[in-house]
């Protein structure tokens, strides 16, 4: 598979890329986003002046995404790409490697904020103990840094602001309107950001439950939060054992907290587990990674869904 990307690329290289799939936004500046919250945040900042597209079909789940032909044409032949740049953007470097980038502008989000490594708390299943990972166990140990970056709103007006300077690098002409645009959005994502720091600062508890991966680390961090979870952010792994498992149930029972939470697309099994042992409700905390096709065609953005996670939050904070 990775000799037909790379051949595919060298092709598309000598013979000059396809044409544009969208001939009414020819004239347009591309933008292609991998995940959800690149592709919404560029489509702000856009407005109809520049096409916004996402390589990550709605509902798919963004940790496994590998790349299609025409997906590869599109980053081929666009003006801006936005990638996360962390464990799951891993095949980014190669595709890149392979074109001829010398005219594109590329945003890194992990690059964007101050990052912070993945981290593993009490209870917490590490993937680093599993079979796969001892095989490198005298290997130099290099940091893995979390890649949702974008959980905090603060950490999303910096990658806003980067988009709106590398699309008035990109297109001139209409630099006054991405600023514009830019700075509107801005200012929506310092509203969202007071606001959680409201029903925090009059919360009852300050520690979240999940029964699930944990990609807040970014949000729990800006909030003074604590958490426990079954996984860290971008863990590949799907059953916990039954000392996580019944870790966080005895946290949850000592603690008297309400909930447990689940992020967007889970099975929901060990939340629901949790919740039988415990009485705890089970309520989703969207990580906005990606939204269902229902909610794309709806409009919804970031901001919408993290409006949505206030209502859990101030339940599992009472």
């Amino acid at each position: 598979m990775k000799r037909f990307y790379f051949l595919l690329i060298t092709i598309l290289a000598l013979t000059g890329c396809a044409p544009q799939t969208d001939p009414g936004a020819a004239d347009k500046p591309q933008i292609v986003a991998t995940i959800f919250p690149a592709y919404d945040f560029a489509r702000n900042v856009a407005g109809d002046k520049a096409a916004v597209s996402m390589l990550l079909k709605p509902g798919a789940e963004s940790h496994s995404y590998e790349p299609t032909p025409r997906d590869i044409i599109k980053i081929q032949n666009c003006a801006v790409f936005i990638y996360t740049g962390g464990e799951s953007d891993e095949w980014v470097a190669k595709i890149l490697a392979s074109m001829d980038t010398g005219k594109m502008r590329i945003i890194k989000m992990l690059d964007c904020v101050p990052a912070v490594e993945e981290e593993i708390v009490e209870g917490m299943e590490d993937e680093a103990e599993s079979a796969e990972a001892d095989e490198h166990e005298h290997a130099a140990a290099e940091p893995e840094y979390d890649e949702h970056v974008w959980t905090a709103p603060k950490n999303a007006q910096l990658i806003v602001q980067k988009i709106a300077d590398t699309l008035c690098a990109v297109d001139t002409p209409n630099a006054a309107v991405y600023r514009q645009n830019a700075q509107a959005y801005t200012g929506r994502l310092r509203e969202l950001d007071a606001e959680l720091r409201s029903v925090v600062n009059q919360a009852a508890r300050k520690t979240l439950v999940f029964g699930d991966r944990f990609p807040f680390r970014y949000f729990t961090d800006a909030y003074g939060l604590k958490y426990f979870a079954a996984f860290p952010g971008c863990s590949t792994e799907t059953e916990a054992s039954a000392a996580t498992v019944k870790f966080l149930i005895d946290k949850v029972r000592s603690e008297k907290i309400p909930v447990v939470f689940h992020i967007e697309f889970s099975n929901r099994k060990m939340a629901a587990t949790i919740s039988e042992a415990t009485g705890a409700q089970v309520r989703l905390l969207h990580s906005v990674h990606n939204v269902s096709r229902d909610d794309l065609k709806k409009g919804l953005g970031y901001i919408d869904l993290m409006r949505q996670n206030i209502t859990a939050l101030k339940e599992a904070l009472q």
